[in-house]
């Protein structure tokens, strides 16, 4: 029986091993945290006890839509809240901007955009599979839903260039798609950056951005148990710096390696090739993310009483706003009104606060490696749309993009992102190849987001890794297969 090794349990390591083990291979998993899951981690106690916190993923839009996740059965294996208000976007003046789960009803309450809105969203949000087939995916193939593919790259230059300004006429409407857009974490308007909000906001439609009941952390407690089911192992407090002093079993015999980690990992591998090592040092990382969770003495006070109800808020003012700061962050400065990324999850999950208390997740953009503390700049715009905020603040814990480093090896600089996300790099991921989870080293692939297609707790990296694994072992196998 071959081993595989992986380095790294995140929802890509996780999805390979799991994977991989369904296969017959004898898997373990190395995770150099005291706790498995990466990204997917839960934590108490890092303000008040009582108060639990996503260390990294909070919300997970793209997870159910997953085709590795929907053959996993994850829906059934995790308790799902599945809010009627998929992300909100608050202006000033106690006005608000609803994405919500309904299509129809949130181009009604755009009013004089109510067509645009359905004439860019509608086409995907019908035809989600293909979008998710099209963006899960290595684009250097042909997609399965080639109009869909086709449609969705036109809305594309719609809203990943200057058109973008002439697309809505209302405060509104541009905000909404502006708050989603700038997910990406990249410079505003760009074609990459319109690609991941255009999913998201697809994705809202279609089926919702659902959220676990407890806490991220179900979700890899899930994978593991799985895992651990088909006889794989999960060692913590494992840290692997070097390849060349790593026992990964012999290639030769079918034993293969697998990198949920930064690619730069692979660089300390003796037999790399120059050719390759290059490519890998001149992949880039890019903006990073300074985090806060707040531990709260009661709900948020939003102003607007549908915020009151979205797990996610996109905290900004205008379209100009968003961008400015997106566009900010680029030139390696912060904006005074940073656009702010937040989730209060326990305003349908009980479990994540004391009784009549309430966690806030939020987090800006900001340049690579900056030391900044972001609290007063998150604080002072939630403030701004809910007045009162800084009263109901207990306890705040931050965590500077120069600190995610040592909580995540793979976030280099605290780029969440594994790696810039733009248009050269989504085909360059972190090579141009029609597999560029194999790399010319024996046995040993890549399984992170620094792989198509790129960030998302969707799981799809780690089984396009395992997939190219079975293939090249001559044992090919699809999802059906292992989970039929």
């Amino acid at each position: 029986m071959p081993l595989a090794t992986i380095i790294g349990s995140g929802p890509n390591g996780l999805s390979a091993g799991v994977a991989l083990a369904r296969a017959g291979y004898r898997v373990r998993v190395l995770e150099a945290a005291e706790t498995a899951g990466g990204g997917l981690r839960t934590t108490e106690g890092t303000t008040l006890p009582g108060f639990r916190h996503d260390v990294c993923s909070a919300v997970h839009p793209a997870a159910l839509a997953s085709p590795f996740f929907r053959a996993f059965g994850l829906d059934e294996r995790v308790t799902w809240i599945r809010p009627d208000i998929s992300f909100a976007h608050p202006l000033d003046d106690g006005r608000a901007a609803i994405a919500w789960r309904d299509l129809e009803r949130t181009a009604a309450d755009l009013g004089p955009d109510r067509d645009a809105w359905l004439r860019r969203l509608r086409p995907l949000t019908t035809h989600i599979d293909g979008v998710t087939d099209f963006t899960g995916n290595q684009l250097l193939r042909i997609p399965r839903d080639p109009v869909t593919a086709a449609r969705y790259a036109v809305r594309m230059l719609d809203q990943g260039t200057l058109l973008a300004r002439a697309a809505f006429r209302t405060d509104e409407a541009a905000a909404l798609m502006a708050g989603v857009v700038a997910h990406a974490n990249s410079p505003q308007p760009t074609l990459a950056g319109a690609a991941a909000g255009l999913l998201l906001a697809a994705l809202a439609h279609a089926g919702g951005w659902p959220y676990p009941r407890g806490g991220s952390q179900t979700i890899a407690d899930a994978l593991i148990a799985d895992l651990e089911a088909h006889g794989g192992t999960v060692e913590t407090g494992v840290h692997v710096g070097d390849l060349a002093s790593l026992d990964g079993g012999d290639p030769a015999s079918g034993d293969v390696l697998l990198l949920n980690t930064s690619p730069r990992l692979a660089l300390t591998h003796p037999d790399i090739p120059a050719r390759y090592a290059r490519a890998v040092r001149a992949y880039r990382y890019g903006a990073a993310a300074a985090k806060v969770d707040f531990a709260l003495d009661g709900p948020v006070p939003w102003a607007n009483p549908h915020v009151r109800n979205a797990p996610t808020v996109h905290v900004a003012g205008d379209r100009d706003e968003v961008w400015n700061s997106e566009n900010a962050v680029a030139i390696g400065r912060v904006s005074d009104r940073p656009y702010v990324l937040a989730v209060q999850p326990s305003v349908f999950d009980p479990t994540r606060a004391p009784e009549g208390k309430a966690v806030l997740w939020a987090y800006i953009h900001v340049p690579g490696g900056s030391d900044l503390d972001p609290t007063e700049l998150i604080t002072a715009q939630v403030e701004r749309f809910a007045p009162g905020f800084r009263d109901r603040i207990l306890a705040h814990h931050a965590v500077p993009a120069s600190s995610r480093e040592a909580l995540n090896p793979a976030e280099i600089g605290g780029d969440i992102s594994g790696g810039v996300f733009d248009m050269r790099q989504a085909l360059r991921r972190p090579v141009l190849s029609p597999a560029p989870w194999r790399t010319p080293m024996p046995g040993v692939y890549l399984a992170s987001a620094s792989t198509p297609p790129g960030p998302a707790v969707n799981g799809m990296a780690g089984w396009h890794a395992a997939h190219t694994v079975l293939r090249d072992a001559g044992t090919p196998a699809e999802l059906g297969d292992l989970f039929g």
